[in-house]
């Protein structure tokens, strides 16, 4: 019999941005999409966050079937009772996930547990994933030989060209920008249009347009290492 492979997805606690207190959290489609395609995979997922407990969102559609079966789980109900990292052992899960929306330029891009995260499932053999801005959680993060996580490796994440039509005004730093200091390789397809880049154990996703696929790709890795 197969094993159960668990997901753990670390989300934002932050609620607001930048000098004009944009209201923000974690962008709803960037779980909501995975979460559905893990479900169907079969893959069990749960969530923590750097302060644990309710989460806030952002970018709820209900038109979306996904989003609003999200809405409508036991699954959401967990996700606002998020655990605390600093108390979990990401060497328990099989993957670790970071979706995006504005809220990880606050929080996940500086928390020390979030590199400390990063640094364990990495080490551990895990896959280390994140969509849109959740890319921001490797800035910093630090392999044993002092090298950036990213550096030489290829990845994507929200692009400067598509932050210029969203929340320029709003993010402390762009990502592309900050990703690409640290030495990775970066590439983007054109605004809001689907990517995905997988180096080895590295996947991400480059917008809201992109959870899906990534989850597609991190099931396919989980599925493989199984078999």
């Amino acid at each position: 019999m197969m094993s159960i492979k668990h997901v753990l997805f670390i989300l934002t606690n932050a609620a607001e941005i930048g000098p004009n207190n944009r209201p923000t959290g974690y962008f709803f489609p960037e779980v909501a999409h995975p979460f559905e395609v893990f479900d169907h995979a079969g893959i069990a997922v749960e969530y923590a966050s750097p302060l644990g407990g309710a989460i806030p969102e952002d970018g709820y559609d209900e038109s979306d079937p996904a989003q609003l079966a999200f809405r409508n789980s036991a699954a959401i109900r967990r996700l606002n009772h998020s655990r605390k990292l600093s108390e979990v052992d990401v060497r328990d899960y099989d993957a670790i996930f970071f979706p995006g929306g504005l809220g990880p330029m606050v929080d996940i891009a500086h928390d020390l547990d979030v590199k400390r995260a990063v640094v364990s499932a990495w080490e551990a053999g895990k896959i280390v994933a994140a969509v849109c801005h959740g890319p921001a959680a490797f800035l910093g993060v630090k392999l044993e030989d002092g090298t950036p996580l990213v550096h030489g490796r290829k990845l994507t994440s929200f692009s400067n060209d598509e932050e210029a039509g969203y929340a320029q005004a709003d993010v402390p730093f762009n990502l592309e920008t900050a990703l690409r200091e640290e030495g990775a390789i970066y590439s983007s397809a054109d605004v809001w249009q689907e990517k995905v880049v997988v180096d080895g154990r590295l996947m991400t996703g480059q917008n809201p347009a992109s959870g899906g696929p990534l989850a597609k790709e991190i099931v396919k890795a989980l599925q493989g290492e199984a078999a």
